[in-house]
């Protein structure tokens, strides 16, 4: 056995051990609580919420559990069991152009995990959601979506992998700095065009309607130097009964968009405190801080793929023979593995989006009132059925917001 096929099925299988392990404590610790409403919610949130948030949490637990499994099993079978290297070898005796033939089967490999994710999705949207009565959704609708789905990725997607690959092609062994800077840029891109051009093939939006509470927001927007193109009202739920708030763009290009549901279940003044958070993400440059961690994180991977694709071990030891391989297998292994072998980073980087949730927090309580926040939050987690006793342990690698109560209790701090 190829040592690195060694390395990788350690780190697979003990990244895998430990995020079972985490999904049982998780179970575990959400299951003992269920019976109480934890003492600082017991006069904002019901018994019946509490366990149905519960409930709710046990059933994504026990679906994460069988999708872990399946992706490890893809995973294994894709590259030590050889479908890759299958998927590469058909493609090259069929398409002359080896950048051709490593683009299509590049988007074969990505269309066949995807269809094998569908079912686990449906299951998601179908039972689970439909059980706790958040799924809005028609199978039509779930249909159309998967579609566009991948026409986008197709659309978008494709040229740019041909771009990438043209790029280590043919630039030499600075390719990854090439690759690099298109990529970034193609990020910014997305990022501008997202609000006018993406947003709106998937869902309606509507600028909000004259009244008081767009009077509250501009005036909010005035004392924040926030400048937008416009509020608008998403129709999130034609598919879900969950209600959020976020704002989207760069540059001249952002927006402020509010979920229906949300503003139906909130107070004015509850949205106010539940934007002036967003926008506190804005002004404490959280976008670009992100971004640029993204770019230094970004840089380094590909400096690894760099080196990694010389190296025949690399390819052998993922279950693709040296006659197949380029530029565009060492690419694709290089997306498929690097999250086994980064897992243990996400404390890190969960650590630094909860330190941004606090500070973003700690902007709307001086631009809002603290208690409108923490009223707001309260309603969004019974509303949502987010659980209000996570595992710490397990909330330190998958939450990217603090949990209930610790946020709750950082607000309370804020009250005058």
């Amino acid at each position: 056995m190829n040592t690195f096929t060694t390395i990788f099925l350690i780190t697979l299988f003990f990244s895998s051990f430990v995020q079972f392990w985490l999904s049982k404590r998780q179970a575990d610790h959400v299951a003992h609580h269920r019976s109480a409403v934890p003492s600082a919610f017991k006069a904002k949130v019901t018994l019946a919420a509490h366990q149905k948030a519960a409930d709710y949490t046990l059933d994504k637990v026990k679906l994460s559990n069988i999708d872990g499994v399946i992706s490890l099993i893809v995973l294994l079978v894709f590259t030590l069991g050889g479908i890759i290297n299958q998927v590469f070898s058909y493609w090259s005796t069929v398409i002359s152009s080896p950048l051709l033939s490593g683009v299509v089967a590049t988007a074969s490999v990505f269309l066949l995990m995807t269809l094998i994710e569908i079912p686990t999705s449906l299951y998601q949207t179908f039972v689970i959601e439909e059980k706790f009565g958040f799924n809005k959704s028609s199978v039509a609708q779930f249909i159309k979506d998967q579609l566009l789905h991948l026409s986008l990725g197709a659309v978008i997607g494709l040229p740019l992998l041909a771009l990438i690959l043209w790029i280590m092609d043919n630039v030499g062994s600075t390719w990854w700095l090439w690759a690099w800077a298109i990529i970034m840029s193609f990020s910014l891109l997305m990022s501008w065009l997202y609000p006018t051009v993406i947003a709106p093939l998937f869902n309606k939006f509507t600028p909000m309607a004259d009244g008081s509470l767009k009077e509250r927001i501009q005036g909010l927007l005035v004392r924040c130097g926030f400048n937008s193109q416009g509020i608008f009202i998403m129709d999130g739920s034609k598919r879900s009964g969950h209600g959020n708030a976020y704002f989207t763009g760069l540059g001249n290009n952002k927006r402020i968009v509010f979920f229906d549901n949300l503003v139906d279940s909130l107070e004015e003044e509850e949205l106010e405190a539940v934007l002036a958070h967003e926008l506190g993400h804005f002004k404490c440059k959280h976008v670009i801080k992100m971004l640029i961690a993204t770019s230094i994180m970004s840089l380094i991977s590909l400096g690894i793929l760099g080196w990694l694709i010389d190296q025949d071990w690399f390819y052998t030891g993922l279950g693709v023979a040296l006659e197949q391989k380029s530029h565009a297998t060492a690419l694709l292994l290089f997306m498929l593995v690097s999250g086994t072998f980064t897992f243990f980073m996400q404390p890190i980087s969960a650590y630094f989006q909860r330190k941004f949730e606090f500070e973003a927090d700690d902007f709307a309580a001086s631009n809002a009132k603290a208690s409108k926040m923490i009223s707001g939050l309260v309603k969004l987690y019974e509303e949502n059925a987010n659980t209000l006793t996570p595992d710490p342990l397990y909330s330190s690698f998958h939450y990217s917001h603090p949990p209930a109560a610790i946020r709750i209790a950082h607000l309370e701090t804020k009250l005058s």
